[in-house]
């Protein structure tokens, strides 16, 4: 299955951007941890897509797990560039983010819940909760992602989906 054909050359690319823009996007946040990075880090993987885009193999996979594969690379080199920089004493404070009071404070409860039970996580399993649930993306197409066996990719997401149950129930 190409992205172009002779008359719009890019209409396959933008339904693909269309349908999963935002979830590349929180599966990007994440990983790299702040909105502004997220989106930084997002615009440049749908960069890379669509430069590579006729490399795109049906083959081996959908095409959103080919994006998602490009946006966690994008990703992992966001953060290996960090490494090198100096490091900030905090983050500045997103101010995207939604007032706390005008959110509903059980439901709020639960997403900062889930927020220190995943930063409680290895980056790994993160990136397999990302994946699986920012993302999406089927079995195959994490093992796909992650050049690993299909079993080998239900272990790892079973026992991150494990240890986030255990930490958000602690």
């Amino acid at each position: 299955m190409a992205f172009e054909t002779s008359e719009q050359p890019s209409l396959g690319f933008d339904a693909l951007y269309r349908a999963t823009s935002s979830d590349v996007f929180a599966y990007v946040a994440s990983i790299v941890g702040d909105r502004t990075t997220a989106e930084d880090v997002t615009a440049a993987a749908f960069e890379r897509a669509w430069r590579r885009r006729t490399s795109f193999d049906a083959r081996r996979g959908s095409r959103r797990a080919w994006l998602f594969g490009i946006a966690r690379n994008a990703a992992l080199d966001e953060l290996r560039r960090r490494r090198r920089t100096a490091t900030l004493v905090g983050d500045p404070p997103d101010a995207a983010a939604p007032d706390p009071s005008a959110v509903d404070d059980e439901a709020a409860a639960r997403r900062a819940a889930v927020a220190v039970a995943l930063a409680g996580l290895d980056a790994r399993e993160r990136d397999l909760i990302g994946l699986r649930f920012h993302g999406g993306l089927t079995v195959p197409e994490i093992a796909r992602v992650l050049g690993v066996s299909e079993r080998a990719a239900a272990m790892r997401v079973h026992r991150a989906v494990t240890n986030l149950r255990e930490a958000c129930h602690v």
